[in-house]
């Protein structure tokens, strides 16, 4: 009971941090204190704990083996403190406090412009911290606690998640305009037969995607020349590399007016990417994670319905299944 009533939340937010960034340093930047004021707290938990969190050397620091056994427990401690706090926000009418969202690279920059203004007025005490990873990662982040939900594009595998669909974004045909296939009026699947298609780094679930895509049509992936993101690939695009298909949330952020592609369907192919809002299924802000999905599945009708295909919403109580569209 001692060492109990010595136990603090801010000692364990402190513990996961230096725990998730791996250094004292990073890890007081995140959370906007000073590094000694961090140390000595950290410091404080093993001694209350009598256990050693921390392997210090002069490389760096590792989680000691008994760190790594609870750190878990950590983490589900702050989770439900979060859910308390959020449950008790939400009965008052008050604040809702600060949420972790992981989102892709390829469709967060494109995405959050459009449905972050409308949350934020609808919750005006809600804050995202938004951190990019690739869906693999925010997959994996998510289960172990570094993310509180994620924007990700499906499938998701796993049975510990809830997976609430937002939409399906179809990829367009990108080519520069001196490229043999620029003049015509349509462009069918046959076009591509043969043909060098550039892509991002194999990272990426979109690598994956449109690796598939090229074995269906009989093009090829140029693996020489992989981008690093969209940006690049599009730059790759207008100087003649070859051709590459761009998520169509991209090509209405960046390639509404350009003079040097053209942006286009390709007949006989209807390739989409599924987005979802994902949590994990033993989350205390689960109900609340759920409104947020019905609301952004709304946003988008009413914001990009022209670009993107709006899922069906989620009918109350009804319970997604992981890794479905």
């Amino acid at each position: 009971m001692d060492n109990l009533e010595k136990l603090s939340l801010k000692q364990i937010q402190y513990f996961t941090a230096v725990a998730e960034f791996g250094s004292f340093r990073q890890a007081a930047f995140r959370l906007n204190i000073t590094q000694p004021t961090l140390s000595n707290q950290v410091a404080a938990l093993e001694k209350t704990l009598k256990v050693q969190l921390f392997e210090r050397s002069r490389k760096g620091i590792n989680t000691t083996a008994q760190g790594r056994e609870l750190l878990q427990g950590a983490r589900r401690i702050l989770e439900e403190a979060q859910g308390f706090a959020t449950q008790a926000a939400m009965l008052s009418g008050g604040g809702m406090g600060i949420y972790r969202l992981g989102v892709t690279p390829t469709l967060g920059p494109y995405l959050l412009p459009h449905i972050l203004s409308p949350i934020h007025a609808r919750y005006t005490d809600l804050k995202l911290y938004v951190r990019e990873d690739p869906p693999s990662d925010l997959e994996t982040g998510l289960i172990n606690g570094q993310h509180d939900l994620i924007l990700s594009t499906q499938p998701i595998m796993s049975n510990e998640l809830v997976v609430a669909p937002l939409f399906r974004e179809p990829l367009k045909l990108a080519l520069a305009m001196d490229h043999r296939l620029a003049g015509k009026t349509r462009i069918n699947r046959m076009d591509l037969l043969g043909e060098p298609v550039l892509t991002v780094t194999e990272h990426h679930l979109f690598h994956r995607q449109i690796t598939e895509l090229c074995e269906r049509v009989g093009a090829v992936v140029r693996r020489d020349y992989e981008g690093t993101s969209l940006d690049t690939l599009r730059q790759m695009v207008v100087m003649g590399m070859g051709v590459a298909f761009l998520p169509a949330l991209y090509v209405k952020s960046e390639i509404r007016d350009s003079k040097e592609l053209r942006v286009t369907d390709v007949e006989g192919i209807n390739v989409v990417r599924n987005h979802a809002l994902v949590w994990r299924n033993t989350s205390p802000a689960r109900n609340f994670y759920k409104e947020l999905a019905s609301q952004i599945q709304e946003i988008v009708e009413s914001e990009l319905g022209d670009v993107v295909m709006p899922a069906a919403r989620l009918r109350p109580g009804k319970k997604s299944k992981p890794g479905k569209a």
